[in-house]
């Protein structure tokens, strides 16, 4: 068990019930409509799964988040880490503002957040930290998962900086980082499960 953060196809984003995301799909239009602006129809269908092919995201968060809030905390202000992590719902467009749905999930409302404005903020701070290139590019099966787990601690070690300090930061930094980057890539809703 535990929370993931998954990309979602046009099959699932767009269908009504428990396993659909219809509902957020649904009230998100509605809420662009009022602000005058299309709808997000275009939500690419899901592939089957390849690895290395960068066509999903799916990743767990299982390490603790204190030292990436508290990293944010001091390089992000009050209003950028609310984008950077407050979002259940991210979708590869700008939005001027966050977009707050009136749809409950686990009792609070659903924030949907523009990737193009969370990827500068995941940047900035993959550029405090220095995050090395051997991350994983593609997130496609717990791809980041597996390589800060299993493989990170062999170029922590040869590679030192503030990245290899603390594994679990340098771990949500290059999540969000590759969040962003997936959602404005392929062009579909991230949400968490």
């Amino acid at each position: 068990m535990g929370v993931y953060l998954v990309s979602v196809g046009a099959e699932d984003w767009f269908e009504e019930g428990e396993d659909g995301w219809g509902e957020v799909a649904s009230a998100l239009n509605a809420e662009l409509g009022r602000r005058g602006l299309p709808p997000y129809e275009d939500v690419p269908p899901e592939t089957a799964f390849a690895p290395g092919s960068g066509q999903a995201f799916e990743e767990k968060l299982a390490p603790p988040m204190t030292g990436f809030l508290t990293l944010c905390e001091a390089h992000l202000s009050r209003e950028e880490l609310e984008i950077l992590c407050g979002w259940t719902v991210l979708v590869p467009f700008p939005l001027d503002e966050e977009i707050w749905l009136p749809i409950d999930s686990d009792d609070h409302a659903s924030m949907v957040a523009g990737a193009p404005q969370v990827l500068p903020l995941a940047e900035k701070l993959a550029a405090t930290l220095d995050l090395p290139p051997e991350i994983p590019a593609t997130c496609d099966n717990l791809d980041l998962s597996t390589w800060f787990r299993h493989r990170a601690k062999t170029p922590a070690a040869a590679r030192t900086g503030p990245w290899s300090e603390d594994l679990d930061t340098a771990f949500y930094v290059a999540l969000f980082l590759r969040a962003a980057q997936h959602s404005i890539r392929r062009g579909c809703p991230l949400v968490y499960t």
